[in-house]
């Protein structure tokens, strides 16, 4: 006996966490292939490189938005009840994408689709994290893996059926399917607790909401995203100008691809989750110091191996810590860091092309490793509210 007790059907027959896990995994998808057919998209509505970019920026807008609207809604409603409104809305939205020959409505249905996307990503971890107190540490770091892995998956699907003669609105229609299934599987699964955790544990989501700590990880979220964001567009200008190389996007898609098992690995040791989030915040300035003085292009691809298993922990691992500190209230938290993730994606990439420009990439890219040194202070200072909130319960 482990001291624990099911508080659901039997195990066979739990159909949550798979359900939770297609929506994330979906939700990368759909980042990954929208960003793979704004080419195609743009071609449609006849837009110019400035007009994509503001298509783009619209489900951005959104994706930092929702949480901000939603994040406590979640907590005080059923979370199982917010995922299948959303679902709803995000098939309406999808519908009309695929229909609409005019600009406004594509702009208002992406909007929504950002909206309905975003809640879905933080709703369906706080779930997670509510429904398994026991596992769900390890599952975060599951679940987050999947996102990664549509997104890599997304732009080769893309590029197939875009060869192919198919045209971009197939991904929308493969939303709808993946949508509808997604409504049926919740509505069947439902959300309630799966496991019970022992008296001795139950403090971890039943204590204070500890605002310092939750802003702590949104502190590290937003410079891990704003790195991420900022590599990305360093690296295919470095191959592309410096190197005069076509891999630019190969490094990339190895980069994104390696944090799939980073992220297994996390949720496989989970209870290291300290250790390896420190790790990967002191690592990652360290390597990225590297790729911005490297004279060779294979030199940059070979590091995109531990840059990329450094920074898929982050997010994991950043979840990890901030749900014990939530205080029950999982969705307002994983609301509150997906806001920092969308202010540190648009943030970071402006700064990188401002200092891009002033003083060139690889000095912008060493600006960048350098935010990694708050980062370090806030995961030190996590650590010690992690410790200290257990001693307190």
């Amino acid at each position: 006996m482990t001291g624990t007790k099911e508080a659901a059907a039997p195990r066979t027959r739990d159909l949550l966490w798979p359900v939770l896990f297609f929506i994330i995994f979906t939700n990368g998808f759909e980042s990954g292939g929208y960003q793979a057919s704004l080419l195609s998209i743009g071609e449609t509505f006849d837009l110019s490189t400035t007009s994509m970019g503001l298509f783009a920026a619209v489900e951005l807008l959104a994706d930092m938005l929702a949480p901000l609207l939603l994040g406590g809604l979640a907590d005080r409603l059923n979370k199982g009840r917010c995922i299948q409104v959303a679902l709803v809305v995000q098939i309406a939205a999808t519908v009309a994408v695929c229909v609409t020959r005019t600009q406004p409505l594509f702009v208002g249905s992406m909007f929504l689709l950002g909206l309905t996307t975003s809640a879905l990503q933080f709703i369906s971890i706080a779930a997670l994290a509510d429904a398994y107190p026991l596992t769900g540490a390890r599952r975060i770091g599951y679940i987050t893996s999947m996102y990664a892995l549509g997104a890599v998956v997304a732009p080769l699907v893309v590029g197939a059926y875009l060869s192919a003669g198919i045209d971009w609105r197939a991904l929308f229609a493969l939303l709808v399917v993946t949508s509808i299934i997604a409504l049926v599987g919740i509505t069947r699964a439902g959300v309630e607790p799966r496991e019970q955790a022992p008296e001795r544990t139950a403090t971890a989501s039943s204590g204070r909401f500890v605002l310092v700590g939750i802003l702590l990880a949104c502190v590290v979220m937003c410079i891990y995203v704003g790195f991420e964001n900022g590599f990305a567009f360093f690296v295919d200008t470095l191959f592309a100008k410096v190197f005069n190389s076509t891999y630019g996007k190969l490094a990339l898609s190895l980069y994104w691809a390696v944090m799939i098992p980073s992220r297994i690995l996390v949720g496989r040791f989970s209870e290291h989750a300290r250790g390896i989030l420190l790790t990967s915040v002191v690592a990652i300035p360290l390597i990225a110091l590297l790729v911005s003085i490297a004279q060779s292009e294979w030199v940059v691809m070979a590091l995109c191996v531990p840059l990329g298993l450094a920074s898929g922990a982050i997010y994991p691992c950043s979840l990890t810590l901030a749900m014990p500190l939530a205080g029950g209230r999982t969705a307002t938290a994983t609301g509150m860091i997906t806001t920092a993730t969308g202010i540190g994606g648009f943030a970071f990439t402006a700064l990188t092309g401002y200092a891009a420009d002033m003083w060139g990439m690889r000095a912008a890219m060493a600006l960048l490793s350098a935010f990694f040194i708050i980062s370090i202070a806030a995961v030190v200072a996590i650590m010690r509210l992690g410790k200290r909130e257990t001693q307190e319960s």
